[in-house]
């Protein structure tokens, strides 16, 4: 049964462990069954091949440099034998960066983002700044406070928000739609802190302006944790432990109600199914 084509655009700045989940969900899709598994030759996967390398021998991936701009194409099916393209981005997370400073959607972005029936959304809660404001201090708190003269920096949750209105507003004005695409939120590196919450309420709690915008414009947003990796690794010494035993048996994720499965595939196979 062949079904039509699904493009999922990820979205992740520069440390968020992008190329490693990608590296990770490749060698899930080849070698391990979970909920899709790989459906025909991938393209462009020079990327995700090299990253494997390194996680082969129990070393942490590089970094992929700022100017790859590549998409890769990995035919995929699931269990009941429904089939799609899924569209695998690779990029420099410092573009992201670029975008969001700029103002600006390049010509290869604005066509990922039109053409996307999914964003998946990769944020790294312990790596996000959040500053004091209205929505971790009441206003109370701040009154007869002294004002100082300061730098005043755009904060990490103000800067993902911004970044979620220009998609919105490219995709809408692009494709004149009047629903914006199925939308994921990946709380990477969970491994770092395990919040005992689910990931919902992890990302309310870090970044609850995040959430709110997420809530108010997508109706049921998936939301989930992963840990690619499931420790840190060195890029420059190995974890013997880790390369013998082989990285497709490490990483796993969390479901939206906080339960931990092994299964990598789970957040795009439910983008996907949620397309019909």
């Amino acid at each position: 049964m062949s079904g039509p084509s699904n493009s999922i655009l990820l979205v992740g700045e520069s440390g968020v462990g992008k190329t490693h989940y990608g590296a990770q969900l490749l060698r899930r899709l080849m070698r391990v069954k979970g909920a899709l598994r790989m459906n025909g030759a991938a393209t462009n996967l020079e990327a995700f091949e090299t990253a494997l390398e390194s996680l082969d021998e129990g070393r942490a991936a590089g970094h992929t440099a700022r100017t790859v701009n590549v998409d890769s194409v990995w035919p995929v099916v699931d269990g009941d034998g429904r089939q799609a393209d899924l569209v695998w981005p690779e990029y420099g997370g410092e573009q992201i960066k670029s975008v969001i400073e700029n103002r600006r959607l390049p010509d290869a972005w604005q066509k990922r983002v039109v053409g996307a029936d999914a964003w998946l959304l990769l944020i790294r809660l312990q790596q996000a700044i959040v500053g004091d404001d209205m929505f971790s201090k009441p206003l109370a708190d701040l009154k007869g406070a002294s004002v100082e003269n300061r730098e005043v920096q755009q904060s990490d949750q103000a800067r993902l928000v911004e970044l979620l209105q220009m998609l919105i507003f490219s995709y809408g004005s692009a494709a004149k739609a009047q629903r914006v695409p199925r939308f994921g939120v990946l709380l990477t590196c969970w491994d770092e802190a395990a919040p005992p919450q689910t990931p919902a309420a992890a990302l309310a709690a870090r970044l609850p302006l995040v959430s709110a915008f997420v809530r108010s414009n997508w109706r049921q947003p998936l939301i989930m944790g992963l840990s690619a990796l499931e420790r840190p690794l060195s890029p420059t010494t190995r974890d013997m432990d880790y390369a013998s035993k082989g990285p497709e048996h490490f990483g796993y994720v969390i479901e939206a109600d906080g339960t931990k499965s092994s299964d990598l595939t789970l957040p795009i196979h439910h983008l996907l199914s949620a397309g019909g």
